[in-house]
């Protein structure tokens, strides 16, 4: 009997296919399309597919989900395009995508916006389509708009690039438009693909020629061309050293010119070949970890190990110069050898380039770098080498933690405190620790945590059991602590009352340290010349303009700078209030350090690191290589120079102004002036000689210098977790941030209480505010702030979550709320 039913697979291919896909905007939820039939065999979740939203824009999206659930409330529109034969992110990425969204309380869009490189998320190009309905008849189009015309009749549609070509003339836009005004064509956008293969020429020499006797028989009768030979014998001289031969390599390498080159192509001696290459060179593939562990290392070693048979995270507490990093290589090892990946999160670039000599030592050609500096090509070569599994180690920053890893097996985050592991703006404000954590639980991979100064949060979670704890107190090499001595800046009285820079007891501990040919460390949390400079008879205070700040003078460029919105203004030289010529400037920056160094000690060697003076890819590993290499005596710097760097000959670290981080209006001010008293003071001693560190400081009785003079992170663990419980702060509760922000100030104010008023039925007993922050206008925009301090339950957290959600979109639906910017942020630092 013949069957009148079609099989399995034919009626599956009947049924419509629908796919949720993320697109890179900010939508509350995803949006669903329709596969055409001839997609279907080609869409796959994780590929990229291209897609419009609202008239004409279009997208490209990535597949979250294939399903065969027609939405009820819209007729979906079919996708376009796929653009990946395979996918591009994993199931591990989308999840992860998922729970920041959901945590952090913004979109999947956002994340995707975040987590991709710009080449993926591709670029709208504007095409021209010829409208068939306006027909064939051009006479009443000027001469520039009937050549487009025309050329749209034919090709039916042109590229802008195309336009400017056939008009000669990059001032296309005004006959664009009267060609649209007067309906000749509409315009399309159509997603462009910008990633390049990067291309190398390669010099080959013709295989008749690898005969010895023939290539002798060449070069025996060779006529005039002398400086055509001198590049031939460059070849062969290369070709045996290095294997392989490039064109720029070959010219520079004989100091010819590209028509001798081209004489040897035309005689058919050597050949051209065009060959894709890597933009970021590779050392070769080998494992060498040859170093033996320290006995304390060893044991440290030995209990993570046995911890990690328990625990998916653990925490690695060892005090500064301890060789935490030498933990961190024998665990990795043991990871690469069982061929898994391993992700290395740093909080700063500047950290990268010190320990990425010492993992390429040990690791070679397994290990790569990611973070902002790279170019998106740079990016987009290592994303595609950590997706096909080539790449074991990556070392990056917090972006690194969205690459898609197929095969992980831990995540080290070192200095697992610092604050630059959260993102602040734009959405997703994401904690890349704390993501990270979620993330290793995807693959059943390890998350190791270390630091010197761990932060409160994560040493409570230690001290609670719910993660592992190894400790590690002896500086390797048995190397003592650094001594710290306060000294108090009131004693010191300057004529003029300004803050000293270099107090006489600083002063003399660098002479000396100079005159013992050590090295001398400087910290200063503030950039620029001067923070702020006054009238000396009507104390007035240059502002910004955007911004309810004081703009910080920059001596070099001679300019005034917004440190918020970044907007430079000239130099001011008479008071706009009372018009007098003279000023005071009041505190110190880098800039000014700088400079009064260079006058008290002119035969030093002096640098400063800051984010004004290491600007470029290479700049932060130039100048740690310097002052390495001992090419710098002196370095100053801002929190730069506080993170994890490792010098052997520092012997002086001076911290110039203390009580510029003992004074922030935060909760966690404490926390935040101990890590980077302690991890400033790290940087001292830590090979041969015993360290000094002084800090200056007019509050000599804050309880954290105690702490920091004791170098006792346990006596202020307790000292800080008794304050925080009493005020119910975290780690005894979660706290969410809401800022509300409006150009005009009263807005701001009354959406903020509205806001409060709504919520205070449900969430009252939870709230702090609405009130303004310390700094209450950001680029021409009025903030205020609501704080949530919600009990660590996480129902209720999600509970909180949503009606907030709910709250924000109802809040927009009054008209005049609508265009007050609502900004929900987790675990605010």
């Amino acid at each position: 009997m013949i069957s009148v039913y079609p099989d399995t697979d034919e009626m599956i291919s009947l049924f419509p296919l629908f796919a949720e896909i993320i697109i890179p905007l900010a939508l509350p939820k995803n949006y669903t399309w329709r596969i055409p039939q001839h997609l279907k065999d080609k869409a796959k979740t994780g590929c990229r597919v291209e897609v419009t939203l609202g008239k004409n824009k279009k997208y490209a999206g990535i597949i979250k989900r294939l399903h065969k659930s027609k939405p009820v409330a819209f007729e979906p529109k079919d996708i376009l395009n796929v653009l990946d034969a395979e996918p591009i992110v994993f199931e591990q990425q989308m999840r992860l995508w998922e729970w920041i969204a959901q945590y952090y309380m913004c979109s999947e869009g956002e994340v995707m916006a975040a987590a991709l490189p710009s080449y993926f998320k591709l670029s709208s190009e504007t095409i021209l389509i010829c409208n068939e309905e306006y027909g064939d008849d051009f006479s009443d189009l000027d001469n520039d708009e009937y050549v487009v015309a025309e050329a749209l009749h034919i090709k039916k549609e042109l590229r802008l690039t195309e336009v400017q070509h056939l008009l000669d003339s990059s001032h296309i836009y005004p006959v664009i438009k009267r060609l649209i005004e007067k309906k000749v064509c509409f315009v399309w956008e159509a997603l462009k693909d910008s990633y390049n293969v990067k291309k190398e020429t390669y010099v080959i020499l013709n295989p008749v020629y690898e005969d010895e006797n023939t290539l002798a028989g060449l070069m025996n009768n060779w006529g005039r061309a002398a400086r055509q030979l001198e590049l031939l014998l460059s070849y062969l001289h290369l070709i045996k050293t290095e294997g392989e031969v490039t064109k720029a390599a070959l010219l520079k390498k004989a100091g010819a010119s590209d028509a001798q080159l081209k004489g040897l192509v035309e005689k058919d001696i050597l050949w051209l070949e065009k060959r894709a290459v890597d933009r970021l060179r590779y050392l070769p593939l080998h494992i060498n970890v040859d170093f033996s562990l320290t006995a304390a290392q060893q044991e440290a070693y030995e209990k993570l190990n046995a911890l990690f048979a328990e625990k998916q995270v653990c925490l690695l507490h060892g005090i500064t110069s301890s060789g935490k990093t030498q933990i961190y290589i024998k665990t990795i090892e043991q990871y690469v050898r069982r061929d898994k990946q391993v992700l290395y999160l740093l909080p700063e670039i500047a950290l990268t380039s010190q320990i990425i000599r010492r993992l390429q030592k040990h690791f070679g050609g397994y290990i790569g770098i990611y973070h902002s500096k790279f170019s998106q090509n740079e990016r987009i070569e290592i994303w595609n080498k950590i997706k096909s599994g080539e790449l074991k180690i990556i070392l990056g920053a917090r972006s690194s933690l969205f690459l898609p890893f197929t095969n992980l097996g831990l995540i080290v985050v070192d200095e697992e405190h610092d604050a630059s592991f959260k993102q602040h703006d734009p959405a997703p404000r994401y904690n890349a620790r704390d993501s990270a954590v979620y993330y290793a639980g995807l693959f059943e991979a390890k998350i190791l945590l270390g630091s010197a100064t761990p932060s409160v949060e994560s040493y409570f979670n230690a001290l609670q059991g719910k993660y592992g704890l190894v400790e590690l107190n002896e500086r390797y090499g048995g190397m003592d602590l650094p001594g710290i001595k306060i000294i108090d800046t009131k004693q010191i009285v300057r004529k003029d009352k300004s803050k000293i820079i270099l107090s006489p007891q600083l002063k003399e501990a660098i002479e000396k340290a100079l005159e013992k040919d050590r090295q001398v460390i400087l910290f200063q949390n503030r950039r620029g010349y001067s923070p702020y400079q006054i009238c000396a008879a009507c104390g007035w205070i240059p502002q910004c303009r955007h911004c309810d700040v004081s703009l910080t003078y920059h001596k070099l460029s001679n300019k005034l700078v917004c440190h918020y919105c970044g907007t430079v203004y000239p130099n001011v030289t008479a008071c706009a209030a009372c018009g007098s010529y003279t000023f005071v400037q009041r505190n110190f920056g880098t800039e000014k350090i700088e400079e009064h160094l260079e006058e008290v000690f002119p035969k030093a060697r002096i640098a400063r690191m800051d984010i004004d003076s290491v600007r470029g890819k290479h700049a932060h590993d130039g100048l740690i290589q310097l002052f390495e290499q001992k090419r710098i005596d002196i370095l100053v710097g801002t929190q730069m120079v506080v993170k994890g760097l490792d010098f052997e000959h520092v012997g002086i670290v001076g911290i110039l102004d203390a009580d510029s981080v003992l004074s922030f209006a935060d909760f966690r001010v404490n926390e935040r002036a101990f890590q980077l008293m302690e991890q400033v003071s790290g940087r001292a001693g830590r090979k041969n000689e015993k360290g000094s560190v002084l800090i200056q400081v007019a509050n000599t009785r804050h309880p954290v210098l105690h702490f920091v003079q004791q170098h006792d992170y346990a006596a202020f663990f307790r000292y800080e977790t008794e304050g925080r419980e009493r005020f119910f702060y975290p780690p005894y509760s979660r706290i969410i941030l809401i800022t509300f922000r409006h150009k005009i100030k009263e807005r701001a104010s009354e959406a903020a209480q509205y806001f409060a008023m709504e919520l205070q039925k449900e969430l009252g007993k939870y709230m702090v505010g609405p009130a303004e922050p310390p700094v209450n206008r950001v680029r021409n925009q009025y903030l205020m702030e609501l704080l949530l301090k919600i009990p660590k339950d996480t129902i209720l957290l999600n509970r909180c979550k949503a009606i907030l959600k709910d709250q924000i979109g109802l809040l927009h639906q009054n008209k005049k709320f609508r265009s007050v910017v609502i900004i929900p942020n987790a675990d605010p630092l």
